[in-house]
């Protein structure tokens, strides 16, 4: 009875440990990206670049989330999970560093690095949550976007100020104190509880080897174009908000970036709250419903009653928080193993990135052909519209992971 308490005992300090690490881990998935934003005058100054250029440090990295999703697929079965996200850490680090060190040609390299480095862990963290956390994996993943938004705001709030008294380089750099700490607990948790998810574990061959066929299953497509949906939106919306409050709610240039706080603290509170909905397979169809609905929102309120617009962010944010945790959650449950939830999540993100990478392009492209925001806001509302059939189809199709999956069987025997 003793050494069954302290087995149990040691298993939960594992997870709590792990949990830690992913959470850890998701605040250098954005925030290291969206820092930019916080210093575009002080490099379009010292590098002499103009905003098109600047764009690319934002978009880069997108695209690399997209076309290395494939690379980092391989990394994963070759090195397993732990290691392999290990390595993304180091990768996220030296990008880092790498920007902030020399000209033009520099940052831009460096910026490559941190996108690839990100799709790994990406591709990583549904696959570690369903393999060891499988009875937590909605909770999980709820905090996990949450910590992603997290990791956004507080990059935004601390990479000013740092600026102001040390450059925008040593501003950027700073980010590489996060990674290293994320780098200590995802050590630890590969001493422990990731010891056993190696590469061997992924490439075994059991009942759920759907090799040859994985990527002809309406359940994967319907995933895809669900997330693509969502980061088309997220995209869409965050790239131009401020503007559109300038120009439609009548905010000050001052005032018009509260919007985009207003949004990313709804996001977080949308991916912690979402979990408590999503209990057992008859939620999923109002579910996938709810969150498309409450995509489209945000533009439609911007149109018919832009003085509400606190509203409708925080509407649109929810979703966004919420839709993060859906998504992910169903690749978790509907994966039958850890290489196919390998392949899955490899899949679902590359592909839905690659389609939403053009978004802010092509939503302000729109807007200088119309020469407003009317048309551009309704272009989000039919993509956030169409999440709702995709989103159906991932969720009623197919099958369900079985409990005798690595993950399920050792979460049955715990309890």
């Amino acid at each position: 009875m003793k050494n069954s308490r302290k087995r149990h005992a040691a298993g939960d300090e594992g997870e709590a440990l792990l949990v830690t690490a992913v959470l850890l881990l998701a605040l250098n998935l954005r925030g290291p990206v969206v820092a930019v934003a916080a210093v575009t005058g002080g490099i379009a100054d010292d590098l002499r670049v103009d905003a098109t250029t600047l764009g690319l440090f934002t978009s880069l990295p997108v695209l690399c989330f997209g076309l290395g999703a494939p690379l980092a697929s391989v990394v994963l079965a070759r090195l397993g999970v732990g290691r392999g996200v290990l390595l993304a850490l180091c990768a996220l680090g030296t990008g880092i560093l790498v920007r902030s060190s020399g000209g033009l040609g520099t940052a831009l390299a460096g910026t490559v690095i941190m996108g690839l480095a990100v799709s790994v862990s990406n591709v990583a963290v549904p696959m570690v949550i369903g393999h060891h956390l499988p009875r937590r994996a909605a909770t999980v993943l709820g905090a996990y976007g949450a910590f992603i938004n997290l990791g956004s705001m507080l990059a935004l709030g601390i990479t000013a100020p740092l600026e102001r008294s040390l450059g925008w380089r040593a501003a950027l750099a700073g980010g590489v104190g996060l990674v290293a700490l994320a780098s200590a607990a995802w050590w630890l948790a590969l001493r422990g509880s990731l010891a056993d998810t190696s590469a061997a574990a992924d490439v075994t061959a059991g009942p759920g080897d759907v090799s040859g066929g994985w990527w002809r299953n309406p359940v994967v497509w319907g995933l895809t174009l669900s997330f693509a949906c969502l980061a088309f939106c997220y995209l869409g919306i965050t790239a131009w908000l401020p503007l559109v409050l300038h120009d439609r709610a009548g905010l000050s240039t001052a005032g018009a970036p509260l919007g985009s706080t207003v949004f990313q603290l709804a996001s977080v509170l949308g991916g912690l709250g979402f979990p408590l909905l999503m209990r057992g397979p008859r939620r999923r169809v109002p579910l996938v419903l709810s969150v498309s609905a409450a995509m489209t929102v945000l533009p439609l309120g911007l149109l018919s009653a832009p003085a509400l617009w606190t509203v409708w962010c925080a509407v649109g944010g929810a979703a966004q928080g919420s839709g993060l945790t859906l998504v992910l959650s169903l690749v978790v449950e509907r994966a039958r193993d850890l290489r196919e939830n390998r392949r899955w999540s490899a899949l679902v993100q590359g592909a839905g990135y690659l389609v939403a990478a053009p978004a802010a392009a092509l939503i302000g492209g729109v807007h200088d052909a119309t020469g407003g925001w009317h048309t551009p806001l309704l272009v989000i509302t039919a993509v956030g519209l169409a999440l709702a059939p995709a989103g159906l189809v991932a969720a009623l199709r197919g099958h369900t992971a079985p409990a005798a999956s690595a993950g399920g069987a050792r979460a049955q025997a715990r309890t």
